[in-house]
């Protein structure tokens, strides 16, 4: 349903942009294939050093050391995974990076208790002894195993934070800072290995690959995590030049500095914007471009749904921004065909706003549909219809809840009837978490093939 609306807004001109060239980021497939190797080589170092197995409790110890090798290779991979590693950003994007994490952190949490349980049980059996009096020994006897079980305790305790129900229930803020903890556990597991690992103790060519591996990863993440934000500070300097509101409980913010052009950001990607404020400095958020970056300008915009993204509304231009990236790969270098579908609900309509202002493409080849439940939560309206005259696109807001409708406004039937041709599109989905999903299951119903359908999650 075509909505439209004659309330004037001041704004600045709004003329499509050029897109820069996009950069080239890792194949997933490549990604998952070298985790699959590596998995592989820790398997083989186990086989390496292992010259035969006697008895039920051998097998037990056995099974120990194995899933303590490849949980200490999980963990790196997590860390590795979120060290925000620009190819594995571009190419697999923030949300399946986070995916892949969260997936592998359930497998290394169970790694760790398997690896507790097992070696334990295992010792305990080759000492005919019950597993408590075992416990004990191995707790008071060997100071390297006390260090394990504290790292045990952390990744056990970081996941349990990172549930879906616990997470809802936490600022982000803490979730985020309670990650830190991870690195921590990384460290004192590290230790627990080359002290009491039998894969390591006289093994020096497995213990050079294995601190190889670990430094490599912790080299990562002091460059890409502190460095590099620091280098960019100094570098482009970056200030608030303006804030403005675009809706009710939504703020657009407009940040300059110098040589932004080097930062090569794309429209559909994210940074994560710290402002230095005696309140908001030790936090560190991400928001998504609502414009295509231009003329030493980026401009984001934030709805209210919580205490950091409503503090944003009381910035005074003049503000000192760090900001890390850009990252993300809900870009055009996804784009396969000539013709392109945007799906949009909610505020995660900044995403896509900026890709319909600059993505290539001849009258027609563009179509938008933003779905909202109230007409007053349309953001951008003008500057949407003023881009969509412009390139000749098709923009359609749908607004009203669905018990309105007669049928769901963004069902499979719906969209094909609306959208000729639509199995020759590539569709950008970006909404809240449930919209995204029907959404994608609609199109999927409708045959348009996945590897052309690209949605990215902005909820961490």
């Amino acid at each position: 349903m075509l909505i439209s609306d004659d309330r004037a807004v001041q704004r600045p001109a709004v003329r499509a942009a050029e897109p820069p060239r996009a950069r080239r980021g890792a194949d997933p497939r490549f990604v998952l294939g070298l985790i699959a190797v590596g998995t592989l080589a820790v398997l083989g170092l186990w086989w390496r050093d292992t010259t035969a197995i006697n008895g039920f409790g051998d097998w037990l110890t056995n099974a120990g050391r194995i899933t303590g090798l490849l949980a200490g290779y999980g963990i790196v991979v997590l860390v590795a995974l979120m060290a925000r590693i620009p190819p594995l950003e571009r190419g697999l994007g923030a949300d399946r990076l986070a995916r892949w994490h969260a997936m592998g952190g359930r497998y290394v949490v169970g790694l760790v208790v398997a690896h507790a349980l097992l070696i334990t049980w295992g010792y305990s059996v080759t000492a005919h002894t019950d597993v408590v009096s075992q416990a004990k020994t191995l707790l008071l006897s060997y100071p390297d195993v006390l260090m394990a079980s504290v790292a045990g305790l952390l990744l056990v305790g970081v996941g349990v934070v990172s549930a879906r129900a616990a997470r809802r229930r936490m600022r982000y803020e803490t979730w985020y800072y309670l990650h830190f903890y991870t690195y921590l556990a990384t460290a004192l597991a590290f230790s627990h290995q080359f002290a009491t690992g039998a894969d390591f103790m006289d093994d020096r060519s497995a213990r050079v690959a294995w601190s190889a591996l670990y430094l490599g990863v912790a080299a990562a993440i002091l460059w890409y995590r502190f460095a590099v934000p620091i280098r960019q500070a100094a570098r482009h300097r970056l200030r608030v030049a303006a804030v403005y509101p675009e809706g009710p409980g939504v703020v657009s913010i407009v940040v300059t500095g110098r040589r932004l052009e080097e930062l090569a950001a794309e429209s559909g990607q994210f940074f994560r914007w710290r402002f230095l404020t005696r309140d908001l400095w030790w936090a560190s958020n991400p928001y998504s471009l609502s414009a295509a970056p231009r003329g030493g300008r980026l401009r984001f915009t934030v709805k209210h749904l919580g205490e950091h993204s409503a503090a944003l509304t009381h910035l005074r231009p003049g503000t000192r921004v760090l900001a890390e990236g850009p990252y993300g790969a809900l870009t055009a270098a996804r784009r396969r065909g000539r013709k392109v579908l945007l799906i949009a609900g909610g505020i995660g309509v900044t995403p896509l706003r900026a890709l319909f202002e600059s993505l290539p493409a001849d009258r027609g080849d563009v179509t938008m549909i933003y779905r909202v439940r109230h007409e007053q939560d349309v953001v951008f309206r003008h500057e949407l219809q003023s881009l969509a005259e412009q390139r000749g696109a098709r923009l359609h807001f749908v607004t009203g809840r669905r018990t309105q409708y007669r049928h769901d406004p963004l069902s499979a039937a719906a969209l094909a009837a609306n959208v000729p041709d639509l199995a020759a599109h590539d569709v950008y989905v970006c909404g809240p978490d449930g919209m995204t999903a029907s959404v994608i299951t609609a199109l999927r119903t409708a045959r348009v093939p996945r590897r052309q359908i690209h949605a990215e999650s902005f909820e961490f």
